[in-house]
């Protein structure tokens, strides 16, 4: 792929704050509802069924749909970048998203090396993108 523009480490950043925000101000009102006060203040790790599925399956889901469908999350569109197959710059197939995602926990555990490493790698990839064999351009859309 010639003449490509990659999204570097802190436009990522950006959109990866914005995708957080919009997150937070959909779920954080629900877990409120729901738990009530208490839950902001207390030390469990888990409050319940719905704070595991809001806080855990609601973004995985979110996350992945929005990649299958627009090929970037909120942030990412806002920002005008685009997920795409590292070889041929097309629409990546739903297996490569969903191991794009999965990616993301082998990127965050040795001190978020894998994330950190979108800011050295030629191509912009973390490992999470070399896993899946995917890129994040920056789009003309």
């Amino acid at each position: 792929m010639n003449n490509v523009d990659y999204a570097g480490f802190w436009v990522r950043v950006g959109a990866a704050l914005i995708d957080t925000v919009l997150l937070l101000v959909i779920v954080s009102p629900v877990m409120s509802l729901i738990y009530g006060q208490e839950y902001w203040v207390g030390e469990a790790r888990a409050h319940g069924l719905w704070d595991i599925v809001l806080n855990y399956f609601f973004p995985a889901i979110a996350v992945i749909l929005f990649w299958i469908y627009k090929s970037a999350t909120p942030g990412k569109m806002v920002l005008k970048l685009k997920i795409v197959d590292a070889t041929t710059g097309d629409k990546p197939s739903t297996g490569q998203l969903i191991g794009r995602y999965l990616g993301y926990y082998v990127s965050m555990l040795p001190f978020f090396l894998g994330i950190i490493w979108v800011g050295i790698d030629k191509r912009k990839q973390g490992w999470h993108d070399k896993l899946a064999g995917t890129i994040v351009v920056k789009s003309a859309e």
